[in-house]
């Protein structure tokens, strides 16, 4: 005990850890420790081991975090997701310039409107046919498709308006037809005279008669101007028919005719079989007009008792008949009155 109880000198330079017991104990590795000694178990009948400091480790050397110098790019995403945000960027960009465009379209046509429109005193000019400052006669119609029709009825009016100049170019190159058949044969003048007659007749009526009544109808959805063209333009279309057929004598350069005229002279028959083809496309054109107009109509609200109405009120409504109607009546009155007994 006395080597465990002794103290050494103050002026000694003495290291408690290098004692002969501590370095002793600490290498004597032999029996339990601490970590291994287990009370629960009944064969162990040595007291527990003394407590064994352990030496403090040192904590592990953490390594700075790298940064990244302000000149170093970052990458925020891939070259394909940078594509993709362009392409999306530049999509929306035209949608925009649509849209603008639109607005301003829409903008006008109500400016187009507001000028046109029928109020206290004022009156819509009349801008068809297209006719020079210099002639004597003026525009008898005001036309314009895209101010007066709606959008969704826009193509269908102005195909229709391409339809009817193709058929009064069709009777044109008709009289020409008849021409020169009529300076092959002096003897087919009534082809002739009845091709001009043909053009000059049904060039005007068949706009008056049957597009404007169509563009009436898409102008204002009226069922009386959507009956009158169905009546109107199906009894054109079996005129068209038959300008197809070509009966001598008619003034229709049709398939008969034009076979005929080739067996005489190979240059008018071409000229006549030309004109045979463009009377079957216009007669082909017509049935398929007819019938997306028809569909057209259905969809709308349209209907046989509201075009008998439209006829009612328009009749009545009509200044020249008011004043016959008066007329009629003042005179039966008077008749009545002046008759003798």
């Amino acid at each position: 005990m006395s080597k465990y109880t002794s103290f050494a000198e103050a002026a000694d330079d003495h290291n408690p850890f290098q004692d002969p017991s501590v370095t002793q104990h600490s290498s004597n590795t032999g029996y339990a420790t601490l970590d291994l000694y287990n009370p629960f178990d009944n064969n162990t009948t040595a007291p527990p081991p003394a407590y064994e400091a352990t030496s403090p480790t040192a904590p592990p050397a953490q390594t700075p975090p790298s940064r990244t110098t302000p000149t170093e790019p970052k990458n925020y995403g891939s070259y394909g997701t940078q594509s993709a945000v362009n392409a999306t960027t530049a999509d929306l960009l035209r949608k925009q310039e649509e849209l603008e465009r639109k607005a301003k379209e829409l903008e006008r046509r109500e400016r187009e409107l507001n000028a046109h429109s029928l109020g206290p005193g004022a009156s819509r000019q009349n801008n068809w046919p297209p006719l020079p400052s210099f002639c004597p006669v003026g525009p008898c119609f005001y036309q314009d498709i895209n101010v007066e029709i709606s959008q969704s009825f826009q193509r269908t009016v102005t195909t229709m308006y391409y339809y009817w100049m193709f058929t009064a170019c069709t009777l044109l190159f008709n009289l020409i037809s008849c021409l020169a058949v009529f300076c092959v044969d002096p003897l087919n003048g009534v082809g002739f005279g009845l091709a001009i007659l043909w053009v000059l007749l049904f060039t005007p009526c068949s706009f008056v008669c049957w597009y404007r009544p169509v563009y009436k109808a898409f102008r204002s959805d009226s069922s009386f101007n959507f009956f009158a063209f169905f009546f109107i333009f199906f009894a054109q279309l079996v005129l068209y028919v038959i300008m197809t057929i070509g009966i001598p004598g008619w003034g229709f350069s049709g398939w008969i005719v034009s076979l005929a005229a080739l067996r005489t002279n190979k240059a008018v028959g071409g000229i006549m079989m030309i004109n045979a083809v463009l009377f079957t496309a216009q007669a082909a054109m017509g049935v398929v007009l007819l019938k997306r107009v028809h569909s057209m109509y259905r969809q709308t609200e349209a209907s046989f008792e509201k075009a008998q109405a439209e006829f009612a009120t328009g009749v009545l409504s009509n200044q020249a008949v008011r004043q016959a109607a008066t007329n009629a009546t003042v005179s039966a009155a008077q008749g009545a009155f002046t008759a003798p007994r």
